[in-house]
C-alpha cells in the first residue's frame, strides 16, 4: 500500500492539493459527480484512494454523491465530496440532512459564475450566502475559503479536523482561480500534520445516546455495525436519536446544533491581519480576492494611504466581532470578492453604522485588480 502522504515540494493544482490535503487528513472515501472546476479533485481521489485503501465512487448525480459521503461517515471514515455551483445546490437538502444528524464530512465547492449554468470555465465567489443559508431551517456552518495552492492542502485539513472534532459537515469554498492555478506546494511528514478524529464512546453499546452532548456540546460518535444502539433520522429527534415531534425537543436540538459552534467560536475562527495595527482603512476579502488585495494595500501604503487587511480564513461562522472591534478605530471598511455584495452585506451588518463600508466587486469571470481597490480608497476616503 502506498503511503497517503506524498511528501516534498510538488507543483499542482489547487483541486490536486485539495485532494491530497484530503489524503493527508485521512479521508478514505469519496464520493463524487464530475463538474467543471472541481473536477480534478475527483480525478486525483480517483486515481490516489485505492493506493491507500481507501475507496472512491463516481455516483449518478451530486444528489447520490452528498448521500453517499453521509452514509460512509456512519460507517466510521471520513468522508468527501467536491462540486461546484450548480451541484452545490442539488446537495443542499442532504446538507441540511449532514446538520441534523451531526454528520461529520467534508464538501468542497470550486465556485464558478453563476446563476445556473453561468461560467463553467471562470471564477466566482458567488455562492458565499449559499454556504451559509442553502438549506432550509436555522443552523450553524463552518466554511473555509483558500487563497493559494499550499493553502488548499492545508485548509482541506482543518475542514476535516474541525468536522470530526464538532460533527459538522464543513464546507471548502475555493474558487475556480485557486482550483486551477498551478503553484509549489510543500507537503510535510505525516508526523507533522495534526489530526483529529471524531470522539467515540464508551459505555453499555445498547445504551448508547448518539446525540448525548459531551463537555464541549458534541456527542461521541458510533459507526453503524459496531453493536452500539443508534437511531438516525432527519426528523426531530431526542438524545437516542427517537422522533421527539414537539416544540420542547425542537428546542433542545436546536440548542445543542447551535451551541457547538456558538461557544466554539475562538476556536473555530481564523483570520489573517496584514498592517491592520494602524490602518486607517481595513479591507476584508478572502479566496483569491486576498491575494489582489494585498498588492493593493502594499500599493496603497506607497501612496501614503494607511490600508490594511484581514483576510477571511474562516468565512462562516463569520468574525463578528473582530469586525466590531476594528469599527471602533478605522476610517472604514472596503470588502473585495467576486461577486455583488454577499460578505459585504456581513461586513455593514456588523459595522453597524460606526464606520461606512463600500464594496469593490462584480458578478465573475476575472479575478479583481489591485487598481480597482486603490481606485475605491481614493475615491471613498
Amino acid at each position: 500500500m502506498k503511503p497517503s502522504v506524498l511528501t516534498g515540494e510538488h507543483y499542482m493544482t489547487g483541486d490536486e492539493a485539495c485532494a491530497e490535503g484530503a489524503l493527508a487528513a485521512g479521508c478514505k472515501f469519496f464520493g463524487g459527480y464530475p463538474i467543471t472546476p472541481a473536477t480534478e479533485i475527483a480525478e486525483r481521489m480517483a486515481a490516489r484512494l485505492p493506493g491507500v485503501g481507501g475507496t472512491f465512487i463516481q455516483m449518478e448525480d451530486e444528489i447520490a454523491a452528498i448521500a453517499s459521503i453521509l452514509g460512509a461517515s456512519w460507517a466510521g471514515v471520513k468522508s468527501m465530496t467536491a462540486t461546484s455551483g450548480p451541484g452545490f445546490s442539488l446537495m443542499m437538502e442532504n446538507i441540511g440532512l449532514g446538520i441534523v444528524t451531526e454528520t461529520p464530512c467534508v464538501i468542497a465547492n470550486v465556485q464558478r459564475g453563476g446563476p445556473s449554468t453561468g461560467l463553467p470555465t471562470m471564477g466566482a465567489q458567488a455562492d458565499m450566502m449559499q454556504a451559509r443559508w442553502g438549506s432550509h431551517g436555522h443552523y450553524e456552518i463552518i466554511a473555509l475559503a483558500p487563497a493559494s495552492v499550499q493553502e488548499a492542502f492545508y485548509q482541506t485539513i482543518t475542514a476535516f479536523n474541525l468536522s470530526e472534532k464538532y460533527r459538522v459537515p464543513v464546507l471548502i469554498m475555493a474558487d475556480e482561480i485557486v482550483g486551477h492555478m498551478s503553484e509549489k506546494v510543500r507537503i510535510p511528514e505525516a508526523k507533522e500534520i495534526e489530526l483529529i478524529s471524531r470522539l467515540t464512546p464508551s459505555g453499555r453499546k445498547d445504551r448508547h445516546k448518539p446525540y448525548a452532548a459531551g463537555p464541549n456540546g458534541v456527542a461521541p460518535m458510533g459507526a453503524a455495525g459496531q453493536g452500539y444502539h443508534m437511531h438516525i433520522t432527519g426528523l426531530t429527534h431526542d438524545e437516542k436519536g427517537y422522533p421527539a415531534m414537539s416544540v420542547d425537543a425542537h428546542a433542545e436540538m436546536m440548542d445543542r446544533l447551535m451551541n457547538k459552534i456558538r461557544n466554539n467560536l475562538d476556536d473555530i475562527i481564523i483570520t489573517e491581519e496584514y498592517l491592520l495595527d494602524d490602518a486607517d482603512i481595513a479591507i476584508v476579502s478572502y479566496g483569491v480576492s486576498a491575494r489582489t488585495s494585498l498588492a493593493a494595500v502594499d500599493e496603497a501604503r506607497r501612496m501614503g494611504i494607511k490600508a490594511g487587511l484581514l483576510k477571511l480564513v474562516t468565512v462562516w461562522p463569520f468574525p463578528e466581532e473582530k469586525i466590531r472591534q476594528l469599527a471602533e478605530k478605522v476610517k472604514g471598511f472596503v470588502t473585495v470578492e467576486i461577486n455583488l455584495g454577499q460578505i459585504h452585506l456581513e461586513v455593514q451588518r456588523c459595522a453597524g453604522g460606526k464606520a461606512p463600508a463600500y464594496l469593490v466587486g462584480h458578478p465573475g469571470g476575472t479575478i479583481i485588480s489591485p487598481d480597482r481597490v486603490i481606485a475605491m480608497l481614493q475615491e471613498a476616503f
